[in-house]
């Protein structure tokens, strides 16, 4: 029995994608996994390899977004974000796609490919925001903090100016 080997082009047709994608708030906090999960099945049914994940959660939209639900347009001032990354042959993505387009639960969403500096450094939406927030500081700790700092300092010039005129 013959052995047939694939072409070293034809072997790694597979590209990196990120679907990034807003989860309606009107689904409970519960059940975001639950679509967040359908998503990733959708994906992997199609052929695709799941290798980096943020999951869905909820925040505030920098503006509204409008979607037609339920016989008219809806305003939403806030959604679930979350991304998947994956790995698919560029023939299954139109696949993936139409069945992501199904997810009713989804406000909106955007499919991008990767390049290679993209896919190994990935922005992790959430962990930014948590990193970004304002922090309060007591002002009289701070003080104190500088007032040492300062008063080291002072005695570090004192001593170089002693050496410098004993050197003389």
């Amino acid at each position: 029995m013959s052995e047939t080997k694939m072409p070293a082009a034809e072997a790694n047709d597979r590209m990196s994608y990120e679907l990034a994608f807003h989860i309606l708030p009107t689904v409970a906090e519960g059940e975001v996994a639950r679509v967040f999960d359908s998503i990733k099945a959708h994906i992997t049914k199609n052929g695709g390899e799941i290798f980096d994940e943020e999951a869905a959660e909820r925040f505030d939209l920098a503006y509204d977004v409008e979607k037609y639900l339920e016989g008219r347009n809806r305003k939403f001032s806030s959604a679930y974000f979350g991304w998947v990354r994956f790995k698919a042959e560029p023939a299954h993505v139109d696949a993936i796609m139409e069945e992501v387009k199904g997810v009713k639960e989804l406000l909106r969403h955007l499919l991008i490919k990767l390049t290679r500096i993209e896919e190994a450094n990935p922005f992790r939406f959430h962990e930014s925001i948590v990193s970004t927030r304002v922090v309060n500081i007591d002002v009289d700790e701070v003080a104190e903090v500088v007032d040492e700092e300062v008063a080291l300092v002072e005695a570090e010039i004192v001593e170089d100016g002693e050496e410098e005129k004993s050197a003389v």
